[in-house]
Formats: structure tokens, C-alpha cells, sequence
């Protein structure tokens, strides 16, 4: 994928329209599941989704100075902004939000990781199937591998290992094989639980563990 601002903002509002499609007929019992994201229920994530796609870089550098540069509070304080006391109130507002193309400082290829996770985090634990761009996938998985775990990456998860996705061109890393699809090398070198039968080759068992 050519990472250019036009390409990316295209692909996350497609995201961001197709996510609320998806949560549209959710129960309550869904808006309180919890999430891939640990400490986070299906309406903390859309919140938070909420949050960032409302977020300019001013305000981002505001918040940041404010929370003393801690990632965790920051993230906190904006669910608690953007969540409603209805989710779906949070659904409508995450819909309004489909257009915008405000962004935290961050490089261009977070918004991809944004896009893809948080919408496993919340799809799957609901049992919600998606397929995404390969390509996408694949720029959000070279970005991730190369990113230290402290800045959101998975860089040290995947020491000594090599992925290689089967269902798009990617082969990245050296040491022991790991071959999957490359949403779910994804979410595992993002961190997220994700069944070592996911996966194949002798380093299937390592990146499943973290």
C-alpha cells in the first residue's frame, strides 16, 4: 500500500463506516463484552475510537502535557469523555465521525493499526467476521514489527522470529518461521490473544505466548 494521506484516510473512514454497519443491531450484552483490548468492553473501544478520530495533533500535544506524557491516563480520560451512558448514542457519534481526518502525532501508519485492531478487538469477541486490504494489513503489520512494545509496537514480541503471511505478500524478521494470516500476525505482534492454531511453523507457540 502507498502510504499517502489520501490512501490512508480513505481506507479508515471506509473502516470507521463498516464498524458501524457492523454494531448496529448490538445488545447490551454486547456493548459489554469485553474486548481483545485488556481492560476494555466492546463500547470502551468504540469510545476510544471515538476519541482519537476527534483528537488534532494540538490537542493531542495538549492532553499529553496535561495526563505528564502517560499514555494509559490520556486513553482513560478520552473513554470517559466520548462514552455515553447509551452506546448507541457513542455509535452515532462514532458515525458523525467517519469523515474526519484529524490525527494525534503519530506517524501515518498508526491510523492503519488503529483501523484493523481496535475493529478485531471489537468484532471478534462478538463473532463478527471481517476481511480487510491485504496491502493495509501489511503496512500495519511492517509498522508494528518494527516499533518498540513502549510506543504501541511489537518489536519485542517478535525477536528471533520470522513472519510470513499466507494470504498476502509479507516476510519479515529472522530466526524461527511463524506463517499466518496476515490480520492475525497482526494482532498478535500488537499484543492481543490470538490461538497458537492460528498460526504454523516451529515459532507458532512463541508469538501465540507474547
Amino acid at each position: 500500500m502507498t502510504l499517502t494521506a489520501s490512501a490512508v484516510w480513505e481506507f479508515v473512514q471506509a473502516e470507521r463506516a463498516r464498524l458501524t454497519d457492523d454494531l448496529e443491531s448490538s445488545t447490551p450484552r454486547d456493548w459489554a463484552t469485553p474486548s481483545l483490548c485488556p481492560g476494555w468492553d466492546v463500547h470502551d473501544v468504540l469510545a476510544h475510537l471515538v476519541d482519537s478520530a476527534r483528537t488534532s495533533r494540538i490537542r493531542f500535544a495538549t492532553r499529553m502535557a496535561f495526563a505528564r506524557f502517560d499514555f494509559d491516563a490520556d486513553n482513560a480520560t478520552g473513554i470517559a469523555r466520548e462514552r455515553r451512558t447509551d452506546p448507541r448514542e457513542t455509535l452515532a457519534a462514532m458515525r458523525a465521525a467517519v469523515p474526519l481526518t484529524r490525527s494525534p502525532i503519530a506517524p501515518r501508519p498508526t491510523r492503519l493499526v488503529e483501523a484493523i485492531v481496535h475493529g478485531e478487538d471489537i468484532r471478534r469477541p462478538l463473532g463478527i467476521a471481517a476481511t480487510y486490504a491485504p496491502d493495509a494489513v501489511a503496512a500495519a503489520l511492517a509498522y508494528q514489527v518494527k516499533t518498540p512494545t513502549a510506543f504501541g509496537g511489537g518489536r519485542e514480541r517478535v525477536d528471533g522470529l520470522r513472519l510470513v503471511a499466507t494470504d498476502t505478500e509479507f516476510d519479515m524478521g529472522a530466526g524461527i518461521v511463524v506463517r499466518g494470516r496476515a490480520v492475525d500476525l497482526l494482532l498478535a505482534v500488537s499484543g492481543r490473544a490470538v490461538s497458537a492454531a492460528a498460526f504454523d511453523g516451529p515459532g507458532a507457540a512463541q508469538l501465540a505466548a507474547g
